[in-house]
């Protein structure tokens, strides 16, 4: 049995920590604190890219901090629904590899 610790396990289990909270208002703490770290991630990644990749993958980036920035007023309710669809593509990916 592999101990491996995969990326997408440790998403779906944080996925899963925001649906299993009970509530709301740590639900919504839990919902930012996922929109911080992805944010550090991409800003981390953007500032590891060379100028050409940069420019190539500009719009990516940016959408991805668009999207990043609407999940920010999201209800307890909102997150939850979230995360669940979140976990539902995660287990659909897994299926397909």
């Amino acid at each position: 049995m592999s101990k491996e610790i995969k990326a997408d396990d440790v998403i779906f289990n944080f996925f899963k920590q925001i649906c299993d909270e009970k509530d709301d208002v740590k639900c919504v703490e839990l919902g930012n604190s996922w929109i911080n770290a992805m944010k550090t991630n991409l800003t981390n990644m953007e500032k590891n890219l060379d100028e050409a990749d940069k420019a190539k993958h500009q719009e990516n980036i940016d959408s991805n901090m668009n999207h990043l920035n609407n999940l920010k007023d999201k209800s307890a309710v909102e997150w939850r629904e979230y995360a669940t669809q979140c976990m539902v593509e995660i287990l659909d990916h897994k299926s397909k590899s």
